[in-house]
């Protein structure tokens, strides 16, 4: 652990959604989210567990209308807050790669923190699913996500028939990711990139 916590905050203030979030890189997987929406708060603290990362995250969004725009909009500020908790990157391992099961399902999760966001998802099997979070959504939080923190994401869904169990393994596969590319390694000297930048 460095000698002081990388930590980061957001804040983003629209018509639709009001969204204020704290991440410490370097916790212990503790959590506190209230996104109005009880299966994402759940996924968020799932993240945080498997990254083992401390989060606060509280959102108040246009529920009534649906919830494209708070789903959204917390994946913007989750990824300006981790952003801004890694600062220039100096000292990462920059890569990470996680492969999760939870029951039936599998999902692998490949990740590059490039400061070149891209997000390729591979989640056929959750179309028609009932799960609270839909494809559409869940790609629009990856989305948000990658391109905030400036992340190039791969997502693929390997097999899996329950919509619930897939996106839990989606969110725990992430967290665990990111915590293997923002593991601090002695032998990284600044940077990680021969062009000196991230």
């Amino acid at each position: 652990m460095p000698a002081k916590p990388r930590t980061g905050r957001a804040s983003r203030q629209t018509t639709e959604t009001s969204v204020e979030v704290t991440i410490n890189v370097d916790g212990t997987g503790s959590s506190e989210v209230d996104t109005g929406i009880g299966f994402l708060d759940h996924m968020l603290a799932l993240f945080a567990m498997h990254g083992l990362m401390d989060l606060k995250l509280c959102c108040k969004g246009d529920l009534r209308v649906d919830e494209h725009h708070t789903v959204e909009d917390v994946g913007i500020a989750l990824g300006t807050a981790l952003a801004d908790a890694l600062k220039d990157k100096s000292g990462i391992r920059r890569y990470g790669f996680s492969s999760v099961v939870h029951d039936e399902a599998w999902v692998m999760v490949s990740l590059d923190f490039s400061g070149r966001p891209v997000l390729v998802c591979e989640a056929d099997q959750l179309e028609g699913s009932r799960c609270p979070l839909s494809e559409e959504l869940l790609v629009e939080f990856l989305r948000a996500f990658a391109f905030n923190c400036g992340l190039t994401l791969h997502v693929k869904v390997v097999r899996g028939k329950n919509g619930h169990h897939i996106v839990e393994a989606v969110f725990k596969a992430l967290g665990r990711a990111c915590d293997d590319a923002l593991a601090l390694d002695c032998r990284v000297k600044g940077v990680p990139s021969t062009k000196g930048v991230l």
